[in-house]
């Protein structure tokens, strides 16, 4: 009879005891046993599922071990990435500089060109009321103050729309009414109104025209705006008259111009007089032929860039320097005997740019 812990044939095959020990030299220790895929169902799991006597087990998660080499190699990475930034941001800056294509920039604006020309009068000049002097002179169909700068139609140009246009002209319409008309500009008491309608690349040489004026064509304070000497003339109280035209044509990709012609007459009085009643004004005319130009970032922050400035202004006296005002003969004053050949202010076409004219009679109040 077999014992309790012996099978009860006998030892199975292959077994200590029983038929060839085909595994007998082999250990299986805990490492192996817990490795092991293979795992017999319990009596409940038999009760379920009578397919399989054994099921297999999923392996277990490999264990997490923390990486130091991430540590260890932190500075060389960084070290690397940073070397990369300043390749790229060298390369771009290498790339900027040969491009010959980059766009227009900050200090691309030309200096703008200007030619102030004195008008010197034939005779005395005459003196009266202001209404009356402007009643009797071309100025009486003029209109006053901004009416008389007035806007043409805006059509868009290809580059610059309808309102483009129309930001173009209304940015010179308000740049010749502060240069022209502003009482404070006028007197020679700020410069600002125009200033500030500037493109900032041509503000030193604005200011420079005012800190040292110079008939080089480029710095004479006429160029910019009309004033006159407050120690000699000050407005007769009555409002500038003002006639001309404003166009426009766009003259290359992204660039707008605009073409300005006026004439504006003024009523002036010796400064010396100004309690008295306006008995001895005179008149003074100022023809501005102007050329201003315009990009996407002028429309945008209303401001203009001039480029050139042709002045014909008078009565005045010829002289070789350059004022830094205006300096009107007024009623009764007249010229040196030594004046060239007559000029009319009002007269359309190209300017003259001579050093000096004379006031033709045209331009002077009928007696």
């Amino acid at each position: 009879m077999a014992g309790r812990g012996d099978p009860p044939e006998g030892e199975p095959e292959g077994l200590p005891g029983g038929g060839d020990d085909e595994y007998g030299s082999v250990d299986f220790d805990e490492s192996f046993i817990r490795a092991a895929r293979l795992r017999e169902a319990s009596a409940k799991e038999r009760m379920k599922d009578h397919s399989h006597a054994v099921r297999r087990v999923p392996p277990p998660p490999p264990k997490r071990r923390f990486r130091r080499s991430g540590f260890r190699n932190g500075p060389k990475r960084l070290l690397l990435l940073l070397l990369v930034i300043v390749l790229a941001f060298g390369s771009a800056i290498y790339l900027g500089l040969r491009n010959p294509y980059r766009p227009i920039t900050a200090g691309t604006v030309p200096q703008a060109r200007m030619a102030v020309v004195p008008l010197a009068p034939r005779d005395r000049v005459p003196g009266g009321a202001p209404d009356d002097l402007f009643a009797r002179s071309p100025a009486a169909q003029f209109r006053e103050g901004a009416a008389g700068v007035a806007l043409p139609a805006a059509r868009d140009t290809g580059d610059f729309s309808e309102g483009q246009v129309m930001a173009a002209l209304t940015t010179v319409k308000d740049y010749l009414v502060a240069s022209s008309m502003d009482p404070d500009v006028l007197a020679g008491h700020t410069v600002r109104p125009v200033r500030v309608l500037l493109d900032p690349d041509q503000l030193p040489q604005f200011d420079r025209s005012f800190s040292a004026p110079a008939n080089d064509g480029r710095h004479s304070p006429a160029g910019w705006l009309v004033r006159f000497d407050p120690a000699k003339a000050v407005p007769a109280g009555s409002g500038v008259r003002a006639h001309g035209t404003l166009r426009y044509e766009q003259t290359s990709a992204g660039t707008l111009e605009v073409v300005s012609e006026h004439v504006f007459v003024y009523a002036l009085r010796p400064a010396a007089s100004a309690a008295r009643p306006v008995r001895d004004a005179s008149l003074f005319t100022v023809r501005r032929e102007m050329r201003f130009r315009f990009d996407v970032e002028d429309l945008l922050k209303h401001r203009t860039e001039v480029l050139s400035s042709d002045v014909l202004a008078g009565p005045q006296a010829c002289t070789a320097e350059a004022p830094a005002t205006l300096r009107p003969l007024l009623a009764g004053e007249r010229a040196k005997p030594d004046d060239p050949a007559g000029t009319d202010p009002y007269a359309t076409g190209p300017a003259d740019t001579a050093l000096c004219g004379t006031l033709a009679g045209t331009a002077q109040p009928n007696p």
